[in-house]
């Protein structure tokens, strides 16, 4: 997926009106402990705590420009792609109806809630909310917003081109992008590509919903159960085939990170840069930890992806030291 360099300037014009660059920080006592220059690039700073506002933007935009005459749009999260959606739909004064499995995260539903979206609860995982999402828009005459979308990854891509720009003069070895269903992983790779950087590029998913390293192995979508009790924001079930085509395309590797992993992660991150990550927020810092043998001396990057964690559950977390 390919972005020209207007399209790409673009989108930072559209993100940069709804929110400023967010900061990349190289920890001390992160770049200590794992032996590696460490910069983290901290996407729990946005307006919604997630990187997934910057593509919520970009779509909107584009289609308040294309498609005038919608009014509501619907789709479907575990929660930071609808307040992605709820914050968008809102500046472009639409309606939005979000879909959410049962058991979802309590506080992700009530930042959506603030956000003016109707929230709809429905299925025990993110493809059975996504399936019913289709529906409703079918029967009701809704857009639906996509999970993945050319125009949420040119909107996403705008993280990156700062995280590379910002590091220009001491370009880092690897970057560790954790994969949902990709659009943060195809964002990456476009911002690289934008920047001109020779940066390695390690997709990180959860072992306990594996969609995407099982699909990379494989080399074609394969489809996988999801058991993570920690990692929300990657717990895809069936993947993107396009994104899986970009993965096998762009990837140096991707591995796996347990929940036991991402807790540590967490910890560490409170510990050493006392900032709150949810889930798939510390996935990337856990697999630096995990692989730093390969990457000790270089410059790594890891994007701190969200910090949407309920309270409960970062207090278990911590608590579990």
């Amino acid at each position: 997926m390919r972005f020209t360099r207007e399209e790409i300037e673009a989108a930072q014009r559209t993100v940069q009106a709804a929110m400023p660059p967010t900061p990349q920080y190289a920890w001390p006592l992160l770049s200590q402990r794992l032996g590696a220059t460490v910069w983290a690039k901290h996407e729990n700073h946005t307006p919604v705590g997630a990187f997934k506002i910057r593509g919520g933007l970009t779509y909107f935009e584009t289609l308040a420009r294309e498609q005038p005459t919608v009014r509501h749009a619907i789709s479907a999260t575990r929660g930071n792609h609808g307040q992605s959606v709820g914050f968008a739909a809102r500046r472009h004064g639409l309606g939005a109806t979000i879909v959410v499995p049962h058991g979802n995260s309590t506080e992700k539903n009530a930042a959506m809630r603030a956000l003016g979206v109707t929230l709809v609860e429905h299925g025990d995982d993110f493809q059975a909310a996504s399936e019913h999402a289709a529906a409703l828009a079918e029967r009701d005459g809704l857009h639906r917003v996509p999970s993945f979308h050319r125009e949420l990854v040119r909107g996403v891509s705008t993280a990156y081109v700062e995280f590379f720009e910002a590091l220009s003069a001491t370009p880092p070895d690897v970057l560790f992008v954790p994969i949902g269903l990709g659009s943060g992983f195809a964002a990456a790779a476009a911002a690289r590509a934008h920047c001109g950087m020779s940066t390695k590029l390690i997709g990180v998913v959860s072992a306990h919903a594996t969609a995407y390293l099982d699909s990379f192995r494989a080399g074609k979508p394969v489809e996988s159960p999801v058991t993570t009790r920690l990692a929300d924001g990657m717990a895809c079930r069936t993947p993107v085939p396009e994104s899986v085509e970009l993965i096998l395309r762009e990837a140096d590797d991707v591995v796996m990170v347990t929940d036991d992993e991402i807790a540590q992660a967490m910890r560490i991150l409170f510990s050493d840069t006392h900032n709150v990550a949810e889930g798939a927020g510390a996935a990337a810092l856990a697999a630096a930890l995990q692989q730093q043998e390969r990457w000790r001396g270089s410059t790594v990057g890891v994007c701190l992806s969200g910090g949407n964690v309920d309270s409960d559950m970062f207090a278990g977390v911590l608590a579990a030291a």
